[in-house]
C-alpha cells in the first residue's frame, strides 16, 4: 500500500519556490536556481536512488553486487529525460546541462556514465509527448525492480525529470538593432537562421515537410495564422515571431508530455517538468529563457508559466550588466506573477507481481 505523504511533502515545498518565467539569464543561472533547486526538494532527506549498482540483487556473486541499496527504508528512484533541437550552433549550453543537471539526476550505468533519455527532434520542443512520456518511464524500472522498491518502503516513488528545449538566434547590430531568429557561426561568418526549422515553418511553409508540419501542429492554426501574417513585436518594434514561436513549441511539448504521463505513470510517480529557450549569440556563451514548469502526482497535474497563445506574448529588452537582455511576458505578466494552473486526473494503481529473484 502507497503512503504518498513524503511525496506530497515534497512536492509543496517545491510550489513554494518562486520561479523567474521569461528573462534572459546565463544558463547556469537557470539550470541551478530553477530546475535543480525545484528538484532537488522532491528528494530531500530521502535515499535516492540512481546508480545502477544500487539496484543488484542479494546473494553477490561478485564484489560489484555487494553494492545493494537497503530498500527498507524511505527512498525516490531518479530518471531524467531532455529535449533539444539537434542544430550545431549551440555555444556551452548543451555540456553544462549534463554537468549540472544530468550529473545530478540522471541514472548512472555500472560504469559510472550517464544514461539521460536524450531526444533531439528538429526544432527542439518534441516529435510525440507520449512516446517521451513511455519511453522515460518504462525504462526506470523493470517489474521485478519494481516489485523490490515498492515492497521495500511505502513512502518510495519515481521522480522522473523531463526539461524540454529549443533554440533561437540573435544578432546585435552596431545601431543598437536586434534580430531575432538569426545567428552567426562565429563573426566572421554569414548570418543564417536559428531555430532554422521553426523559421522555415513561418516563413516557406512546406506541407510535404514533415517537420513543417509537426511544428505547425504544435503551434496550432491560430497561432500559425497569427505569426505568419502579424507576428510578435517588442516594446522596442523588434520583430520577436521566431522567439514567440520557439517559445509555444517548447511549452506546448511540455503540457504534450505532461498529460500524457497522466496516462503513463501509475501511483508512486512523480514527474517535474520544464520548458526552456536557449538564445545562440554569436561569440558567447548561450543564455537561456526559462519558460514554464509543470508537476504531476497524486491526481493532479499542476503547471505555471509563459502559455501557447502567441497573442498574449509580449517582450522588451532590460539592461543587466553591460548587456541587454530579452525580457518576455504573458497576458501582461512575468517572473513569479504567472499564475499555477492546476488539473485533476484519475490515478492508476498497479498490481506487482511476485519479484522472482528474490
Amino acid at each position: 500500500m502507497f503512503d504518498p505523504t513524503a511525496a506530497r511533502l515534497r512536492l509543496d515545498r517545491l510550489w513554494k519556490l518562486k520561479a523567474q518565467f521569461g528573462s534572459e539569464r546565463g544558463a547556469n543561472r537557470i539550470f541551478l536556481d530553477e530546475i535543480v533547486s525545484d528538484r532537488l526538494q522532491l528528494l530531500a532527506g530521502l535515499q535516492v536512488l540512481r546508480d545502477e549498482l544500487q539496484f543488484s540483487v542479494p546473494p553477490a556473486a561478485a564484489d560489484r553486487e555487494r553494492c545493494s541499496a537497503d530498500l527498507s527504508i524511505p527512498s525516490v528512484v531518479t530518471t531524467l529525460a531532455f529535449t533539444n533541437c539537434g542544430d550545431r550552433i549551440h555555444q556551452g549550453e548543451v555540456a553544462r546541462y549534463e554537468q549540472v543537471v544530468g550529473s545530478r539526476f540522471a541514472t548512472l550505468s555500472e560504469i559510472g556514465t550517464l544514461k539521460p533519455e536524450a531526444f533531439r527532434p528538429t526544432g527542439g520542443g518534441t516529435d510525440d509527448g507520449a512516446t517521451l512520456a513511455h519511453v522515460t518511464w518504462a525504462h526506470a524500472l523493470d517489474e521485478p525492480l519494481r516489485a523490490r522498491i515498492y515492497g521495500g518502503n511505502p513512502q518510495s516513488f519515481v521522480m522522473c525529470g523531463f526539461d524540454l528545449k529549443v533554440h533561437v538566434g540573435r544578432l546585435d547590430a552596431e545601431d543598437g538593432s536586434v534580430v531575432f531568429g538569426k545567428t552567426q557561426e562565429s563573426e566572421w561568418r554569414e548570418p543564417r537562421a536559428a531555430c532554422g526549422a521553426i523559421v522555415g515553418t513561418l516563413g516557406h511553409y512546406d506541407e510535404k515537410n514533415d517537420v513543417h508540419r509537426r511544428i505547425r501542429g504544435n503551434l496550432g492554426e491560430a497561432n500559425f495564422a497569427f505569426l505568419t501574417s502579424e507576428g510578435a513585436r517588442s516594446k522596442e518594434g523588434f520583430d520577436l515571431t521566431p522567439t514567440v514561436a520557439a517559445a509555444i513549441v517548447a511549452v506546448q511539448g511540455m503540457r504534450d508530455t505532461a498529460r500524457a504521463l497522466t496516462r503513463e505513470m501509475d501511483e508512486r510517480g512523480v514527474a517535474h517538468l520544464t520548458a526552456s529557450i536557449t538564445v545562440n549569440r554569436p561569440s558567447m556563451p548561450d543564455t537561456m529563457i526559462y519558460l514554464a514548469r509543470a508537476t504531476v502526482f497524486g491526481g493532479e497535474l499542476a503547471w505555471q508559466g509563459l502559455g501557447t497563445d502567441a497573442r498574449k506574448y509580449g517582450g522588451e529588452l532590460a539592461s543587466y550588466k553591460s548587456d541587454r537582455r530579452l525580457r518576455l511576458s504573458y497576458d501582461g505578466q512575468h517572473g513569479a506573477l504567472l499564475p499555477i494552473e492546476r488539473e485533476d486526473y484519475a490515478t492508476r494503481k498497479t498490481a506487482l507481481p511476485p519479484d522472482p529473484l528474490v
